[in-house]
């Protein structure tokens, strides 16, 4: 499946969506937990569990999240099949645009350095669709803290304790990711932002 990205109205560009259902089906078979079980250990719905395994829905940031967390999962075993645990002093490069692409209605996530299935930290690059609270419906919440680096444009960082404040090029936050946050686009096109998150 793709999907038409536009970085700005004069850069149009086709990005294929990476789909996790059959990832997650494998997950959840070599735990051994039906639909239901798993359905319990991640706070959603089975039928929401059956439609992202079939590919029939793509699940949001908010949902990845509670799929890790409840599936005791790194979020980016998702959509890479875990690799053999390696001796200290690994690298993991990643070139310009090679990163792992998940597209939702409010963000286009880059997953970067997807290849180690055991880290502290997980870094993404992000180009914010989102142009106010509506087109999230609620806070997103996650386990660990979250740095962000705003790469080109201008965004305005929401939080639930705090009032909104924008930021551009060059400008950074460093958060509690378990209070309610988010980030929308103030430019014309969308903003690109760097995020890491910590376990």
């Amino acid at each position: 499946m793709s999907m038409t990205v536009a970085k700005s109205k004069h850069d149009v560009r086709a990005v294929r969506a990476i789909g996790i259902g059959a990832q997650l089906k494998s997950i959840r078979m070599r735990n051994k937990l039906t639909l239901k079980e798993a359905g319990n250990l991640t706070d959603l719905a089975p039928s929401t569990l059956s439609k992202i395994e079939n590919e029939q829905i793509s699940p949001t940031f908010t949902v990845m999240q509670k799929l890790a967390t409840g599936l005791n999962i790194e979020l980016p075993q998702l959509f890479t099949k875990p690799t053999v645990a390696q001796a200290a002093g690994r690298r993991d490069v990643t070139l310009k645009d090679k990163g792992n692409y998940h597209l939702t209605s409010t963000y286009e996530h880059e997953l970067l350095s997807t290849q180690f299935s055991h880290k502290k930290m997980m870094p993404y690059k992000c180009r914010v669709h989102a142009r106010s609270f509506d087109d999230f419906g609620e806070w997103v919440r996650h386990s660990g803290e979250e740095y962000m680096l705003v790469l080109e444009g201008e965004v305005q960082l929401l939080t639930e304790f705090y009032e909104p404040v924008n930021l551009v090029e060059g400008d950074s936050v460093y958060y509690d990711a378990m209070m309610g946050h988010l980030v929308i686009s103030m430019s014309e096109d969308d903003a690109q932002i760097l995020w890491v998150t910590t376990k």
